[in-house]
């Protein structure tokens, strides 16, 4: 399986938002951690793959090396100059895109071995329904692989950050503080921690837009874990990780911290799974 090179992630990283293209490009070097938790699970990238969610396409061109067949999907063709391009480029003939809603897939029932998705469900209108979609499409005995981060959390809350590290999305409620830094971004910009290239509200108050919230999917560790269950899924693999300063704490005490419903959901930085049907 793909080796995971911290150097080329990092050189990638630091040119992701030059493009769609260099976002992909990131993002096929960073599928090596998502191919590591599968390995780890014991689930091969092998069969009929579906990206539910893809984006630029990095991903899918990631699993087109080792599948027989993949698709990646997205609502937005953000994959065309990207993903579309390095297949190309690559000489990918098993890997296809396609416009297309998560939460109504236009394939048949059984059609795919492997589902991924990477960070997708924070962003989708109907979680329950995407999930059903997801298991409907899946294989007697395939996977699916399912990434995401709790919306308590800085990872998973989609927000820019104070250069001042103050979780003002806990302290005054998400709302508030997606309009405070919607007024940041445009009046005082210096204010916040990411430079303006990497920053969308700063992006979009540059060019006379309204940013608008895409997070549609308030994600939480147990209400999450009731979905899965609710849509027919069976969780195979779950990893929680916590965030540096729990990683810190006494092993005990950071074992607590991690799986009590009283903090996990903003001291939990990424969640993973591997689930399969019930």
């Amino acid at each position: 399986m793909r080796t995971i090179d911290e150097r080329a992630i990092k050189a990638h990283a630091d040119l992701r938002f030059r493009s769609e293209y260099d976002y992909a490009l990131f993002e096929y070097y960073r599928s090596a951690k998502v191919f590591a938790f599968l390995e780890r699970a014991g689930v091969p990238v092998a069969g009929r793959v579906l990206d539910a969610g893809c984006g630029g396409g990095g991903m899918p061109l990631s699993l087109a090396e080792h599948a027989a067949s993949v698709v990646g999907i997205d609502p937005c063709p953000r994959f065309v100059g990207a993903g579309v391009r390095l297949g190309s480029e690559r000489g990918l003939r098993n890997l296809h895109f396609a416009m297309a809603d998560g939460m109504a897939l236009p394939f048949r029932g059984g059609t795919f071995d492997l589902v991924l998705s990477h960070a997708v469900i924070e962003h989708v209108a109907d979680a329950p329904l995407y999930l059903r979609e997801c298991a409907r499409v899946l294989a007697g005995g395939g996977h699916v692989y399912l990434s995401t981060s709790p919306y308590l959390s800085f990872a998973g809350a989609h927000l820019p950050r104070l250069k001042l590290r103050v979780p003002l999305h806990l302290m005054v409620g998400r709302g508030a503080a997606f309009a405070t830094f919607r007024f940041l971004a445009r009046h005082a910009p210096w204010t916040l921690k990411e430079p303006a290239d990497e920053n969308s509200f700063i992006k979009a108050a540059r060019r006379g837009e309204i940013k608008h919230d895409d997070l549609l999917e308030k994600v939480r560790v147990r209400r999450l874990r009731g979905q899965i269950a609710a849509a027919g899924l069976r969780i195979v693999r779950e990893e929680l990780h916590e965030t540096g300063t729990v990683r810190r704490l006494p092993r005990a005490l950071a074992r607590w911290v991690r799986d009590s419903a009283l903090t996990q959901d903003t001291l939990i930085s990424n969640m993973e799974y591997v689930l399969t049907r019930a």
